[in-house]
């Protein structure tokens, strides 16, 4: 049964436990991201309503987030600690046969166990320390072209959601079309750090860019974010010259000696695919012991989200930065805590992207994402714990 219906049968039930403690719960849902600091500020705030006033109403909240936020409270509900203890009825309310966790805990049953299992193996293994590197390339001042003010805001977004998700984060800054393709070489090969001194590359840490302080080593996934001007299927350097998206791409293709083989690639690519606007439409009433050996395509494990379809343009704020990254980087801080995968994080930064408004003529000027990929395995990605 979905999680949206499961709370729909027993949504009287729910409500009456929650009611021993509403507070609790409205905590536990802001801390766990399935309300927003507003909302919780706005539940907590009806002073018409008695408890099982403010209960009914953030019930309601959270069924109408649709499918995903009702799975992470139904799973809030049967593993956070705190929650059983303060509502005991839970257990019995939220059956064996309908537990709706991606992984194993005691209230599922040993059925489901070999399902979750099967999940896990299907899933990317993220064990090394940090996960990965996270490669920004951000071109900010352009020899013929108008400068890219407000790209720097992305950059610290970028730099400070991808540490917190523990990949080492690294920049370089106002790259030709060749020093952007000879950089992505050298790190998909992951060449002599010495040959990086070209690019003047930057280390995150503690809240800023320093001079690099060791040779980047590559762990279990890859984040590469190119930041610059564009066009049809190209970004473009600093002296106005096209590289290729497909090629960036291929440059980190599976092969034998490339240390990323068999393991996630992902691409966000903030720049324009076109000058033209996007206009909007008025909507009415809507490995192990085989010994068979295996071989993977060469364009596997990659995702590529893009700020725009082909032809159109992509927004960008002088002060607070691109409407794409910095919706990547909300939804990243919301999902990852929750376990989500990629695709359906990005498919949340989609949805939020084509909301706005470029223009003060509703619907004249809008942007939409484009994500494509050749993942094999769902890519969860996780935060330090504190």
């Amino acid at each position: 049964m979905a999680a949206k219906e499961l709370m729909r049968s027993n949504k009287t039930s729910i409500q009456e436990t929650l009611c021993a403690d509403y507070m609790l719960i409205l905590n536990k849902a802001v801390q766990n991201n399935l309300i927003t600091s507003r909302e919780y500020n706005n539940l907590k705030g009806i002073n018409r309503l008695n408890e099982e006033g403010h209960v009914v109403e953030f019930v309601d909240k959270v069924m109408n987030k649709g499918e995903e936020t009702c799975q992470a409270f139904l799973t809030l509900l049967q593993t956070d600690d705190e929650i059983q203890q303060t509502y005991p009825q839970l257990k019995n309310m939220l059956k064996k046969e309908t537990c709706l966790l991606p992984y194993s805990v005691q209230a599922c049953s040993d059925e489901n166990t070999d399902d979750q299992k099967q999940m896990r193996q299907e899933e990317y293994e993220l064990n090394s320390q940090p996960t990965g590197l996270c490669l920004i390339i951000n071109n900010v001042n352009f020899l013929y072209s108008k400068g890219r003010t407000g790209s720097d805001k992305d950059v610290e977004s970028l730099a400070e959601v991808f540490s917190w998700l523990r990949f080492r984060v690294l920049m370089c800054k106002d790259q030709t079309k060749d020093q952007m393709k000879r950089v992505l070489e050298c790190f998909a090969s992951q060449c002599d750090p010495s040959l990086l001194k070209e690019f003047n590359v930057k280390e995150w840490t503690h809240s800023r860019f320093i001079d690099l302080q060791e040779a980047p080593k590559h762990g279990d996934a890859f984040i590469c974010c190119v930041l610059s001007h564009g066009n049809k299927g190209v970004v473009f350097g600093i002296d106005d010259e096209p590289l290729a998206i497909k090629e960036i791409t291929k440059t980190f293709m599976a092969s034998h000696q490339s240390p990323l083989t068999d393991k996630p690639k992902v691409f966000l690519i903030q720049a324009c695919q076109g000058v033209a606007p996007h206009p909007g439409v008025l909507l009415k009433d809507l490995q192990g012991d085989n010994p068979h050996p295996i071989f993977i395509p060469q364009e596997s494990d990659v995702l590529v989200n893009i700020a725009t379809v082909e032809d159109c343009e992509a927004f960008r704020n002088i002060k607070t930065g691109s409407w794409f990254i910095q919706s990547v980087c909300k939804q990243l801080k919301e999902g990852c805590p929750r376990n989500e995968e990629i695709e359906v994080i990005l498919r949340r930064v989609n949805n939020e992207v084509a909301q706005k408004e470029g223009s003060s003529v509703p619907g004249a000027r809008k942007q939409m994402p484009e994500i494509r990929h050749t993942l094999r395995k769902r890519l969860v990605l996780t935060p330090h714990r504190n």
